[in-house]
């Protein structure tokens, strides 16, 4: 999740599900930490450098059923998925350059109503954890 110090959050619109917001999301690829999954996705999905903010793993964990739709880009029976949670620290909102392929539009908001406006219950849930996880 990218936000900044007033508690703003970052939201993607998908591009193959228009209306369905989210935080920054994807895949562990082969060879790389949690960590470094994060900053690449962050990198892709924004063209943000997270090396240039403070990148924190969060220690939170789901598991979830993956969408039918989206089963495909995961191995033969692959129906779960495990999320991790990263907080990337941004002293403001700023443009971003979303990944065409991947989103069709971005916004900043209050985190009280980016964790309304996502589509993901885990995604929610990470979301109004912000305010106990950064003190202003």
């Amino acid at each position: 999740m990218i936000h900044t110090t007033d508690l703003q959050v970052l939201l993607l619109e998908r591009a193959d599900h228009p209306g369905y917001w989210q935080s920054v999301t994807g895949s562990q690829d082969q060879g790389e930490t949690l960590i470094q999954t994060a900053a690449r996705e962050v990198a892709e999905e924004t063209g943000l450098d997270a090396a240039h903010y403070p990148l924190a793993d969060w220690n939170m964990q789901s598991q979830f059923e993956i969408y039918q739709e989206w089963r495909w880009r995961y191995p033969p029976g692959e129906t779960h998925n495990t999320e991790h949670v990263f907080g990337l620290l941004l002293p403001g909102s700023i443009p971003v350059t979303v990944a065409v392929r991947e989103h069709l539009n971005f916004v900043w908001l209050p985190w009280q109503e980016a964790a309304e406006k996502v589509f993901s219950s885990s995604n929610a849930t990470a979301i109004r954890e912000l305010p106990s996880r950064h003190r202003l």
